[in-house]
């Protein structure tokens, strides 16, 4: 009980708040420094109306972390909405925006009510922003501005509060450069930037990541869910995934229909395509240049393999045969430079 006589307030205010982050920190699965700090400015931001812009290459999660957002936000209790911005042909997407009155153009039957009205006091998410017609990128652009647009074929003016996320795998800023999209939008939209790195820059969180899956289509499906060999997680935490965390989702599911049945998943049910990884640029790119007065050549060559090893097992958390798997060295192997070097976890 507090001073003023009242039993348990601050304590469920408390509570409420952990369950509420609970909701939304469940949907970014990983324990990355790259999740982590996703994870940090996500606190900083939600509760602002400041716009924010995902980055990331195809299957990277941008919609998830977006929704993140609004379940963060004090907006969560009204409804995020999502257009696919490359989904619908230009003459189209303009009325899915901003709606339309009857008659408006020929096949307007009746009046549409816009995404931005379905999003009044919630979120907009449109994915794939950089796909934007530029006529379509300046009505968007008066709407960011002046919080208000007309429906096609009306006069009357339409005011909104919508928090608007957006989303792109393209490289913005080289798009304004070759004039495919507008500067002040760019600007406008890259606000708040959150950056969604490549899943192979991220191996660490793969067993987190496949575990999720597999509970997750094993609940749909209403089967015992199987658990992963050791070798089976090296395995994926050394394959590159080009179509990244959506890829390595469908391979799950493939994995778990492709075992029988079985207890356990081994490397052999994941059907991989074969992926070319390019070698790490810093890697291809490094010379050791030698000095007039000369060096110790051992000395030099332990000093790379241990930055090697560190950063192996840095990308694999610690995990020695995912480490020596990325290395394509056996696990004695690397248990043995790990000794002579005197690194830890030797």
């Amino acid at each position: 009980m507090d001073g003023n006589g009242t039993m348990g307030m601050n304590g469920l205010g408390v509570a409420e708040d952990r369950n509420a982050e609970a909701r939304w920190r469940g949907l970014l699965i990983g324990s990355s420094s790259a999740i982590e700090r996703t994870v940090e400015i996500i606190r900083l931001v939600a509760a602002r109306r400041a716009t924010v812009l995902i980055t990331g290459e195809t299957g990277t999660g941008k919609e998830v972390v977006a929704r993140a957002i609004h379940l963060a936000s004090p907006r969560a209790h009204l409804p995020m909405v999502a257009v696919n911005c490359n989904a619908l042909p230009e003459t189209l997407l303009e009325a899915e925006l901003f709606g339309h009155v009857k008659g408006a153009f020929t096949g307007a039957m009746q009046q549409r009510v816009g995404r931005f009205e379905q999003a009044h006091r919630g979120t907009l998410f449109l994915d794939e922003v950089g796909d934007l017609p530029l006529d379509v990128q300046t009505k968007l652009l008066r709407v960011l501005q002046e919080r208000e647009f007309q429906r096609i074929g009306s006069s009357e003016t339409i005011q909104v509060d919508v928090r608007l996320i957006a989303a792109t795998n393209v490289n913005l800023a080289e798009h304004v450069r070759k004039g495919k999209f507008r500067e002040d939008l760019y600007y406008r939209l890259n606000v708040v930037p959150i950056s969604n790195p490549p899943l192979r820059d991220r191996p660490e969180d793969i067993p987190l990541l496949a575990r999720h899956f597999i509970e997750k289509i094993c609940r749909v499906e209403q089967i015992p869910a199987p658990e992963l060999a050791p070798e089976t997680l090296a395995h994926l935490q050394c394959y590159p995934w080009p179509g990244n965390v959506r890829q390595l989702e469908n391979a799950v599911e493939m994995a778990i229909a492709l075992s029988g049945g079985r207890d356990v998943l081994e490397p052999g049910d994941f059907a991989l395509p074969t992926a070319v990884v390019a070698m790490d640029a810093s890697v291809q790119a490094t010379k050791v240049p030698v000095p007039n007065f000369g060096l110790d050549f051992d000395r030099t060559i332990g000093e790379i393999e241990r930055q090697i090893l560190e950063d192996a097992l840095r990308k694999t958390g610690g995990n020695k045969s995912a480490a020596a798997s990325m290395l394509g060295l056996k696990r004695t192997t690397l248990a043995a430079k790990l000794r002579s070097l005197e690194m830890p976890g030797a």
